[in-house]
């Protein structure tokens, strides 16, 4: 068998090094037009209970973690002055550079032949070969060349993110939101080294643009970084990173995309990692799932050496539903990064703000297990407020009055646990005395419609809203704009138990959490 791979990251080299071991007859060929030591970006992290699959093919990520890299328990959270941190997270990152570094070795120990500043121009060029795995990134170029055949698909989020490193060394994973003149900006930032910490910065179009930092050209080559935008965010950092610098490293803003293709697989030509699939940088798993896919190509091929059409059949069936899923778990994330802004000038407690930042992908249930005391500490700053548990508060908003948050219910009521009814209506943009209901849509294409619809109640005057239908994910949304952008309280109705509505009014999410009748 003849093997090309068109791209030498993480995943490219990885499958090209277990196929060489699984198939020792096999000629792979991994094809890169950068040069061995050029790489872009800083830093990778992995969650330690996200490494087994890639482990037991290979321990080589887990050694550069060992060796290399840094490792740390806990989370930061810095917002308003204040530092909120959670551990039992078991993290570590290690310089991306350092790890390709050392994929390099191990491909050329198995005998795979790299040729590094070869860019393959023509697919021509690889008719001679009997399988071609296209692993060149997420701005894949020969996906977008057979787009009939993959059907490739993006959603590119609304929020700019630029990619720098600092000699300021973070002792884990934190998030620095920072309030300036021009909005809001928050940093992704974590240790990769022993002297250089990764450090992604998001924000707003529209704090983007009012800062001026629109005036770096994309379309430049490869390599220049935004040096405006480095002095800009060097300045209104300056106390988080005690006046380190930033490093630039191909520095230049962007929009994030979510990457999907209907297929992976063009009769011999195969799509791997960040060509095939991404995920939001929030989560952490692109280079993980880069080198899961590797693992699961590479078993495929070992099972079906013969029958090159079977086994990509094999590992498209076995890989897909498994990245999905980790792209549907992200895209949470993804979209309180497109709204933090409002989170940061909306909750001032730092307490409340971490929470609701955390359970955006980490269930309440969860945050327990892995720090106790940490969830000791939200739930006793609500009783703090309050003076009972979350779900045993009683509510009050207008002229209603209910003994807890939790309800039931059905088309023209609300019914709290001691029988007591708040009368709902449909939404009709008109004045009521009676909640009204939003319907949450099926997609976040839909929220503009519902969106105004709280507009309107709130403009009517209504006393509350309550949120159904859609997901679980636009329902809260729509729930967010009631509470946060119009004071206006607001049910959240679903299938929640008592954790889950727990989280939601922890979080701020929701006033009131209950299911039909």
């Amino acid at each position: 068998m003849k093997v090309a791979c068109i791209g030498a990251g993480p995943g490219g080299l990885f499958f090209a090094t277990l196929l060489r071991r699984s198939l020792p007859g096999a000629e792979v060929v991994v094809f890169e037009r950068n040069r061995p030591d050029d790489t872009f970006g800083f830093g990778v992290v992995f969650s330690d209970a996200t490494l087994d699959a890639i482990d037991n093919a290979d321990p080589v990520l887990s050694e550069a973690l060992d060796k290399h890299g840094r490792h740390w328990d806990d989370i930061e959270v810095r917002v308003h002055g204040a530092r909120e941190r959670v551990g039992g997270m078991g993290m570590a990152a290690v310089a991306r550079k350092t790890l390709l570094g050392l994929l390099q070795e191990r491909a050329r120990a198995e005998g795979v032949s790299t040729r590094f500043q070869h860019e393959v121009r023509d697919p021509a060029e690889l008719d001679d070969f009997d399988l071609v795995v296209v692993c060149d990134g997420a701005n894949s170029r020969f996906r977008t060349l057979f787009a009939d055949d993959f059907g490739p698909t993006a959603e590119v989020a609304t929020a700019k993110f630029i990619w720098f490193g600092t000699p300021y060394m973070f002792d884990g994973l934190t998030f620095v939101h920072q309030d300036g003149p021009h909005g809001v900006f928050a940093a992704h930032a974590y240790p990769i080294s022993d002297s250089l910490s990764t450090f992604i910065v998001e924000t707003d179009a529209d704090s983007w643009a009012r800062a001026g930092l629109d005036a770096f050209d994309p379309l430049t080559p490869p390599g220049a970084s935004d040096e405006k935008t480095k002095s800009y965010l060097e300045d209104l950092f300056r106390e988080q990173i005690d006046g380190h610098p930033l490093v630039g490293n191909n520095s230049r803003w962007a929009n994030f995309a979510t990457r999907r293709a209907r297929s992976w697989r063009r009769g011999k030509w195969v799509l791997l990692g960040d060509a095939a699939h991404t995920a939001h940088f929030s989560v952490g798993s692109g280079t993980k799932m880069a080198m899961e896919d590797a693992v699961a190509l590479a078993e495929a091929l070992g099972e079906a050496p013969h029958s090159v059409p079977e086994a990509l059949d094999m590992y498209e069936t076995r890989r897909r539903p498994k990245v999905e899923k980790i792209q549907n778990s992200a895209r949470p994330s993804l979209s309180w990064w497109e709204h933090f802004g409002r989170y940061v000038r909306s909750f001032d407690d730092a307490t409340q703000f971490a929470f609701h930042f955390l359970t955006r992908s980490i269930p309440r249930g969860k945050l327990a297990v892995r720090d106790a005391a940490y969830v000791d500490r939200v739930d006793g700053w609500w009783r703090q407020h309050h003076e009972a548990v979350p779900l045993e508060t009683p509510f009050r908003g207008g002229p209603f009055r209910l003994p807890s948050r939790r309800v039931t219910a059905d088309d023209d009521l609300l019914t709290g646990t001691d029988g007591t009814d708040i009368p709902m209506v449909p939404f009709s943009g008109q004045s009521s005395c009676a909640g009204v209901w939003i319907d949450a849509p099926d997609t976040e294409e839909g929220l503009p419609l519902a969106l105004d619809q709280v507009r309107e109640t709130a403009e009517a005057g209504a006393p509350l809203v309550g949120i159904r239908g859609g997901t679980t994910l636009t329902r809260v949304l729509v729930a967010e704009e009631a509470r946060l952008a119009h004071g206006l309280p607001a049910a959240v109705i679903g299938v929640y138990d008592d954790d889950s509505a727990t989280s939601l009014l922890l979080s701020g999410r929701a006033d009131l959490v209950g299911g039909t009748k």
